[in-house]
């Protein structure tokens, strides 16, 4: 999608750091910061910006003015999010992680049919409204790619054993149950003198679905002839009394809810409540379970890296480029170093 190209610095969490090597590399007058061996350019500050206007422009929003303190803190997160990522390609060279240019070529090729039906001239369209070039559009697949293998290289020893499903299972029996439920179909008028008239008329022998399709205000049923299929207390109460109240094939006369007066009429008997049995959802939820501890020792080996390069002045920032609030500051009491 095209969220894979496009940088949204709303979620600049996803793209966490990595730990760097323990040699800094000295500021140059191009650099806008510098973190480990890893160098941060003004350009590719610049670059970064001139994308988020081109995001802004085409949601229609005002990008903040160059001075204001909304510029300086979308600077400060564009800053930020640059150093994260040099983080993170630093953490995966030291862990042996390799990105060739073929991976990214093929990854390319693959949104390119996925997302632009085969059309490189779809592909090139899009980068051009975002502002990316080529060169640079991949450079952001590298870093999803650095992203995706850092994942399963930090997540791989993750495990849920049978015992865990079952317990979560025993846990959270009450999400695997159905309630009562029965088939009905019902009219609903927001005058009582016209529901009295449709009453009688379908005590006379009128046909249900017709009447309904021609006067029912429900939007869900009405189409349907007013049919569908309600669960014990889904519904609003005075509604869900009558609905299970009733005999299969009875009428109700008109009852009043918040959204009008119905005519109820039970299509089928009521059906037992169920439970879906762990057999049926065992494989969901170990998914969801390994989802969550994989996301679980993602963050906290994030926060671990965070830790380390923000000590001992790793991060070096050129005057004038040091975000406010410093990342650092909160997680070592101290801030970087601006030269």
């Amino acid at each position: 999608m095209r969220r894979l190209l496009l940088l949204a610095l709303t979620t600049l969490a996803l793209v966490a750091a990595g730990c760097g090597g323990t040699s800094t590399a000295s500021l140059a007058s191009g650099d806008a910061a510098v973190v480990g061996s890893k160098q941060i350019t003004k350009d590719q500050l610049d670059a970064l910006m001139a994308r988020a206007q081109k995001s802004y422009d085409a949601q229609k929003r005002q990008f903040p003015t160059p001075g204001t303190s909304d510029y300086e803190q979308l600077r400060g997160q564009a800053i930020t999010f640059l150093i994260q990522r040099a983080e993170f390609a630093q953490q995966a060279d030291d862990m042996g992680i390799n990105i060739s240019g073929d991976n990214v070529d093929k990854r390319i090729e693959q949104l390119k049919k996925q997302f632009y039906g085969g059309s490189d001239e779809r592909y090139k369209k899009t980068l051009q409204q975002q502002g990316l070039t080529e060169d640079q559009a991949k450079e952001e697949v590298r870093a999803q790619l650095i992203s995706e293998e850092l994942f399963k290289k930090v997540t791989g020893d993750v495990k849920v054993s049978k015992a865990d499903v079952t317990a979560y299972y025993a846990a959270h029996k009450s999400q695997y149950g159905r309630p009562e439920s029965r088939d009905v179909r019902h009219i609903l008028v927001q005058k009582k003198a016209l529901a009295d008239q449709l009453y009688a008329k379908l005590k006379a022998g009128a046909n249900f679905a017709a009447l309904a399709k021609k006067y029912s205000k429900d939007p869900g049923s009405a189409s349907n002839g007013g049919k569908l299929t309600v669960s014990k207390g889904q519904t609003v109460p005075q509604f869900d009394k009558v609905a299970f109240a009733l005999k299969k094939g009875e009428l109700s006369k008109p009852i009043k809810t918040q959204y009008g007066y119905h005519i109820i009429q039970a299509l089928s008997d009521v059906k037992a409540p169920q439970t879906t049995p762990l057999s049926k959802v065992q494989d969901s939820i170990k998914t969801q379970l390994e989802q969550q501890r994989k996301n679980e020792a993602m963050t906290k080996w994030v926060d671990t890296k965070k830790k380390f390069y923000c000590g001992d002045t790793r991060i070096k920032y050129q005057v004038g480029y040091q975000p406010n609030p410093d990342p650092c500051a909160s997680l070592t009491g101290s801030t970087s170093t601006t030269q």
